[in-house]
This record gives structure tokens, sequence and C-alpha cells, in this order.
């Protein structure tokens, strides 16, 4: 294998990384779905979780300010009781 051969592959490789770059970033600037940018104010988090089996975990979800138990397994999730009010967090 010649030099110019293994410049002409990087050359390549270089140019096919370039374009998906480019791809990525066309696809940030225009909105496509799952590719966007995410939101600055969180409305959603996992505040716990806990397993309480091999293959099921029980999640304690927050959205504004507001709490849900949900159990999650292999066959799908339930929720077990929502509308929970969020504690806020104490200085010790």
């Amino acid at each position: 294998m010649e030099f110019l051969d293994l410049l002409r592959y990087f050359g390549a490789l270089l140019l096919v990384l370039a374009m998906v770059g480019g791809a990525g970033l066309l696809a940030r600037r225009f909105g496509v779905p799952g590719v966007t940018k995410a939101a600055s104010v969180k409305r959603l988090a996992v505040m716990e979780t806990l397993m309480v089996g091999p293959r099921q975990r029980l999640l304690i979800l927050r959205r504004d300010n507001v709490e849900h138990l949900i159990l999650s397994g292999p066959d799908g999730a339930s929720v077990i009781e929502s509308g929970i009010p969020a504690k806020t967090a104490s200085a010790p």
C-alpha cells in the first residue's frame, strides 16, 4: 500500500465524518424529532428507584412539583399512587 493510497483513505474518512457531522447540525437546526436541543427547564425527573424483584422496580417520578409512584417491570408499568405533593429539600 502506498502513501497516496493511505492519504486517499484517510481523506475519504474525514469527508464522511464531516458529512455526518454536517447532517447532525442541520437536523438540530431544523428541528428533526429526537435530535433537537434539550429543554433548559426540566419538568420531569426520576427522584428515586428501588428494586423490588429481579426485574421489577419502583420509581418515584416528579413532574411539576407533583410526585408519582410507578411500578415498572418486563410486562409494562403501572401507576401505584399519583398526585403526591413533592417534599421540598430542607437544609441539614
